[in-house]
């Protein structure tokens, strides 16, 4: 499914993959699509994960390395996911069954952002960020760059072009200007 998406992936494919026979998978799964939702499922959580154990963490470690770090795995994940992603939003049906199945809601989309910003609410609320700093704005900006990041590289794939459609061209550096432009904040400081 991740390679070549839901609607060309077959079950008898899925579980060659998964290492078991197809009457395995289906005492499992309803069907593919229910499959589908189980792995975004199961994918999805690792990232809020990572993102409550960071929260965990807050007062530990420089709050810019923890943010790198988090930006990092962000675009690994996102960039492992876009495929699948791509067979979700071109189904309605499945969309929506998808929907239905995020129950509860605490693994839906919007979790990497809203843990993101509990973690630098507690960073705030120790001092370790300024005041002013809105933690939740914070957090959608970080998330949204990696999420749009991993788009451009899977998108353009290891034939990016040349006239900077992918910059930085490395990942790491991506992750450093991210997080300084997020915490340094741009344009000026008294704008309101």
């Amino acid at each position: 499914m991740g390679s070549v998406g839901l609607v060309r992936t077959t079950t008898k494919e899925i579980a060659r993959e998964a290492g078991c026979s197809e009457a395995a998978l289906y005492k499992h799964f309803r069907d593919k699509e229910e499959s589908f939702v189980g792995v975004l499922r199961e994918r999805a959580p690792r990232l809020a994960d990572e993102l409550d154990e960071l929260l965990g963490q807050a007062g530990e470690g420089d709050v810019a390395e923890n943010l790198r770090t988090v930006a990092r795995m962000a675009v690994a994940f996102y960039r492992q996911s876009f495929p699948m992603a791509g067979s979700l939003f071109a189904s309605p049906e499945l969309l929506a069954a998808h929907r239905r199945k995020l129950d509860p809601p605490e693994y839906g989309p919007q979790q990497p952002t809203a843990r993101l910003a509990g973690y630098l609410a507690a960073e705030q609320r120790i001092g370790r960020l300024s005041t002013g700093f809105v933690p939740e704005s914070a957090a959608a900006l970080l998330v949204g760059a990696c999420f749009h990041r991993a788009f451009l590289t899977v998108f353009w794939g290891p034939d990016a072009p040349e006239t900077g459609a992918l910059r930085p061209a490395d990942d790491e550096e991506f992750a450093a200007q991210a997080v300084h432009a997020l915490l340094a904040g741009v344009g000026r400081q008294d704008a309101e």
